[in-house]
């Protein structure tokens, strides 16, 4: 199996995802589903984005000393910190894994480029990719007015060309329904040498938009989720262009 596993390029677009409620859910172990139907959510472009923040491995933080011992460093400027071998060098991707109820089956990735469409066969857009983890994220439209023809999805995140770091990017996949509240999954599990998540399945079941939480954590790539979810792709090794990273 290759280092990463790499399944058209396209122009990444901007599209109405609609305006979501400030309230959220969360979905847990726990209280792991929600019915977009249910809520009248299941129309309109539905909209996931991945978030991480990159942050240093010293969990405590700077040490405070005491300024009984050291009186004049409290006059001192804060000390800046380069980069260095400490801080988290994290190149996050979503992906998602389509099956349509025709039998097609592919991958939408920044890797080799297959960003999708919105508008014809999968439903499904990529509109970038973001390698450092800034506000914007990356983010996935999908067009749930083709709902009907959309049979599954398996929402997925991976770390490209970098040391494994899930549980120091604080990683949160947030879904941005057309309508009601935003849903969202949090990758706070400690799952150090994983390199790969499934985050969320979209399902179809009888008619009904059905989200629910997976968070499963792999230590290989696509292919291995393919495995574990049944998708039945053939994987080769892949990597990303200049232009892609």
């Amino acid at each position: 199996m290759g280092l990463l596993d790499g399944f058209r390029r396209g122009r990444a677009a901007e599209f109405d995802s609609g305006n979501a409620a400030t309230n959220a859910i969360e979905l847990t172990k726990r209280h792991g589903q929600v019915s977009l139907t249910k809520q009248g959510a299941a129309t309109g472009n539905l909209r996931i984005n991945l978030a991480w923040r990159m942050r240093s491995s010293d969990i405590g933080g700077p040490q405070r000393e005491s300024l009984l011992r050291h009186p004049f460093k409290a006059l001192r400027p804060p000390e800046v910190l380069g980069h260095s071998q400490s801080m988290v060098n994290v190149d996050l991707d979503l992906g998602c894994l389509y099956e349509l109820q025709d039998g097609t089956k592919g991958v939408v990735q920044p890797l080799g480029g297959y960003f999708g469409d919105v508008n014809a066969p999968p439903y499904v857009k990529l509109t970038g990719d973001d390698r450092f983890g800034s506000g914007s994220g990356e983010t996935i439209y999908v067009n749930l007015d083709q709902r009907e023809a959309i049979k599954r999805l398996l929402v997925f995140v991976y770390i490209y060309d970098q040391t494994p770091a899930f549980d120091r990017t604080q990683a949160v996949v947030t879904l941005y329904p057309s309508n009601g509240p935003r849903v969202e999954i949090h990758l706070d599990e400690r799952h150090p040498q994983a390199r790969s998540c499934a985050v969320v399945m979209i399902e179809n079941v009888k008619g009904e938009m059905i989200v629910r939480r997976e968070v499963k954590f792999v230590y290989g790539f696509q292919a291995e989720l393919d495995r574990l979810y049944g998708w039945g792709l053939q994987w080769g090794r892949g990597h990303k262009t200049k232009a892609e990273r």
